[in-house]
């Protein structure tokens, strides 16, 4: 099994995943192999917090161009995490 830190990679730090704190939903980019059962025991065990659900989806990356050469931007895999409860994470305490 992978350790917590390799599954979670980065928290998301948009408007739209901002909006969705009062909610107490979280939003991570995460390991494209990980699977739900997997990010949720990752974030109880980073931040000490119950799961309640899970969402991933798959993010395409976009089209760059440099002058005539274009590439893309990698693939990523993103996962909105529910909370149960009251609790939060306190990462994210300031941000909002």
């Amino acid at each position: 099994m992978k350790a917590a830190q390799d599954i979670i990679l980065t928290p998301v730090i948009t408007e739209d995943s901002m909006d969705r704190l009062q909610d107490n939903r979280y939003t991570f980019k995460v390991a494209k192999d990980a699977n739900k059962v997997e990010i949720a025991s990752a974030v109880e065990e980073l931040f000490g917090v119950k799961v309640a659900k899970v969402n991933t989806m798959n993010v395409k990356g976009k089209q760059k161009r440099m002058g005539r050469s274009v590439g893309y931007r990698p693939d990523w895999k993103k996962a909105i995490v529910t909370l149960e409860g009251d609790k939060t994470i306190e990462f994210f305490e300031g941000l909002y």
